[in-house]
């Protein structure tokens, strides 16, 4: 993870330590409007920190508490933009729609524009009325972009709206009224469009907004109320109808049914859900009814959390979008000081034509305008996110996407990432002449502390078996290695085969017996009396647990393999035999066992050197330490799991690790999206600089072409949003 978080722009640290207000302002649709409102807000003297997410549409501003939501509203209102708080929890507001005022003008600046024109090369009008149909055009055309203009005029802050008007301008005072009039209409049309562009990449997200419904069915005494999911508390009763989605995270206290959890999971197949399951909000209750106790409130969802995760991602720049950005921020100015040197140098020091190097200087004033290539990379990673986000997989971040898109090797854990993660006991061998249920006892008064799945199956098999224990005290778990605890005036412990070794009671007999099952790929739990004082410790019996392997799990190595990863290595604290054997049945092309948590760090650190790029695949707790010294931490089957969201870089929300190369995938495509799409932007520029130079081209061409390369940039973003299954 450590790549990818050094990556990603911003100071978390000011944004949590300050308040907070987030602000959703509309017809933010380009990096000149994102500039003027960092600029804006800048000039408040209490503001701390600004996060502006063009394609969520919204400011985050960490301040003092002295400043209010008005005061920033104010700020953003003097940059010609509206902006209203949003509240907590998200807003349920449809998808953007193109304004009717900027619609109806740009409508009427096209007619006027084509009237002028129609009548001057079919000599219908005379020459006056002509240019007065053209200087109508512009002002209806421009506005909404001549105000802006004059405004960056004001802060000594060129933008585009800047370069444009400065065009027309220079167009209309050398006679080219029809010339300026196509250029306000154009501009004007590119500015709607990219407007309905953006519209539509935020559509994506904003559908995921609709996935659960506003009101759920309270159960209020004996009778079920519909009221709005805010006025539903943790605890309360909700009714879940069949064929309707669930409203908010809960227990299934009463009913069952096949729930499909498409919307959270991306899972084809429909869930089983009965009493003691967990639904997730958005998801789909098939034929039967169910009553559910409410976990979670509105705001704290699964649905809620990925929402916000998505949203938060788009602010996290990748590498190519702070390069663009860089660039843009250089190759505005350096193309307007290009454009008075075009206009002055050819007149006055070889005697051109003052009215043709003018027209040329205005021409590389529209083509300094770099729409396309600003907007390209921020379409790209909101449409690779969203598409991910629909199946189920969560990518924290345009550099995570990127950093996806890189890996060549991925390491992961074997327990519930190979294997089910549901290990059961398979075999009791007892080695002394303590009895079964007794053994059963002891281990399960240790194991009963603990949320490790080996722990876990021991003490589910005791009760299984209805052996009843009580709760050891002292408990002491040793990390990698068991736990050790007191039990009626005893000291005992359970273990894996190298804890065995660490405390010296490992004999000749228990060493076979061991070696047995782990050749069948099976895990040991070693139980018997722990060494103290003069007490020497022995070997009271051992459990073989049995874990299986997934049943995708071979198809799903192969599809690393097939997406470009050249290893994928297992990492696993059980013994070297189980991981070789698993290794050989799933085609894995190495196994490490024996591993405590550092030193899987240690072996990531080692892949890294190798490879460069390395994922690491845990359940985000366990193998936090490997997941943070990897390129990318992956976190296995997170539906319901907050900590395993929060800890990693990705997070799988079903069990399923093929669509760890259905992210690669991803990665790859979005790479070569962003980077097809910065050279068409680039290309564009450099040939409509080289026909302006040399007197090719016109300015109605000029803004034409940047017009149709901001179309198709984005359009070929927009192609990230379709992912096939």
């Amino acid at each position: 993870m450590k790549s990818a978080r050094a990556s990603q722009e911003g100071s978390g640290a000011g944004l949590t330590a300050a308040p907070r207000t987030t602000l959703r302002v509309q017809g933010m649709d380009c990096g000149d409007e994102v500039s003027a409102i960092q600029r804006a807000l800048r000039a408040l003297p209490d503001v701390r920190d600004i996060r502006v997410n063009l394609m969520g549409g919204t400011v985050t501003v960490a301040h003092a508490r002295g400043l209010t939501a008005n005061q920033l509203i104010t700020a953003i209102a003097g940059v010609g933009l509206k902006a209203f708080q949003q509240e907590v929890g998200g807003s349920r507001a449809s998808a953007p729609i193109l304004p009717r005022g900027p619609l109806l003008a740009v409508a009427l600046s096209a007619v006027l524009t084509g009237l002028g024109l129609a009548s001057q090369w079919l000599k219908l009008l005379p020459t006056t009325a002509c240019t007065g149909a053209f200087a109508l055009a512009i002002a209806s055309g421009g506005w909404f972009i001549f105000p802006k203009a004059c405004r960056a005029l004001r802060k000594f802050s060129p933008d585009m709206n800047l370069l444009m008007t400065v065009a027309v301008i220079g167009a209309a005072a050398i006679g080219e009224w029809g010339e300026a009039a196509a250029v306000v209409f154009l501009f004007a049309l590119s500015e709607l469009l990219e407007s309905f562009s953006v519209a539509r990449a935020r559509s994506a997200i904003q559908s995921l907004l609709k996935l659960a419904p506003e009101t759920a069915l309270l159960k209020r005494g004996e009778h079920f109320e519909e009221v709005a999911v805010e006025q539903v508390h943790v605890g309360d009763l909700i009714a879940i109808r069949s064929g309707s989605r669930v409203p908010l995270d809960g227990e299934v206290v009463s009913g069952s049914s096949a729930v499909n959890q498409a919307p959270i999971t991306g899972e084809s197949m429909p869930i089983e859900k009965s009493i003691g399951d967990t639904v997730f909000a958005g998801t789909i209750n098939g034929e039967g009814a169910l009553e559910v106790q409410v976990t979670k409130p509105h705001s704290e969802t699964m649905l809620a959390r990925i929402i916000h995760l998505v949203e938060e991602a788009q602010s996290q720049k990748a590498p190519s979008q702070r390069f663009v950005d860089v660039f843009a921020r250089y190759y505005t100015p350096a193309i307007m000081i290009l454009a008075v040197a075009v206009w002055l140098m050819p007149p006055l020091l070889f005697d051109g034509a003052w009215s043709v190097w003018t027209y040329r200087a205005l021409v590389l004033l529209v083509i300094a305008c770099p729409c396309a290539l600003v907007i390209s990379t921020p379409v790209s990673i909101v449409s690779g996110l969203t598409a991910m986000a629909r199946r189920g997989v969560l990518i924290k971040g345009g550099a995570t996407l990127e950093a996806v898109g890189k890996l060549t090797a991925l390491a992961t854990d074997k327990t519930g990432t190979i294997t089910e993660g549901r290990p059961r006991v398979t075999r009791v061998l007892t080695l002394t002449s303590t009895h079964e249920s007794e053994l059963l006892r002891i281990a399960a008064a240790i194991d009963v502390h603990s949320e490790h799945p080996l722990a876990q199956a021991v003490v589910k098999y005791a009760r299984e078996r209805g052996v009843e224990f009580p709760r050891s005290q002292n408990y002491n778990a040793r990390s990698g290695r068991g736990a050790e605890a007191e039990l009626d005036g005893h000291h005992y412990f359970v273990g894996n085969h190298r804890f065995t070794h660490e405390l010296a009671v490992c004999s000749e007999d228990v060493e076979r017996k061991l070696e047995e099952i782990e050749a069948e790929a099976q895990s040991v739990v070693v139980v018997g009396h722990k060494p103290h004082g003069d007490c020497k410790g022995e070997v009271l019996g051992v459990l073989a647990v049995g874990d299986a392997v997934r049943a995708n799990a071979v198809n799903a190595v192969r599809s690393l393999h097939d997406a470009g990863i050249r290893e994928v290595i297992m990492l696993s604290g059980d013994n070297q035999r189980t991981v070789d054997a698993i290794a050989r049945q799933v085609g894995i092309d190495e196994a490490q066992g024996d591993l405590l948590p550092d030193i899987k760090v240690e072996r990531i650190r080692a892949l890294m050197t190798r490879h460069k790029h390395v994922g690491m695949i845990g359940d985000g707790v366990n193998d936090a330490p490997a997941m943070a010294a990897a390129s990318v931490g992956i976190a296995m089957g997170a539906a319901g799991a907050d900590t395993a969201i929060e800890t990693a870089d990705m997070a799988l929300m079903r069990d399923d690790l093929s669509e760890v190369a259905t992210a690669i995938r991803m990665g790859h495509r979005t790479v070569r999206v962003i980077q097809t799409n910065v050279s068409f932007a680039l290309g564009v520029k450099a040939v409509f600089l080289a026909l302006a130079l040399t007197g090719h081209t016109s300015l109605w061409l000029a803004i034409l072409a940047d017009t149709g390369a901001t179309l198709v940039v984005v359009a070929n973003a927009l192609r990230l949003l379709k992912v096939s299954r």
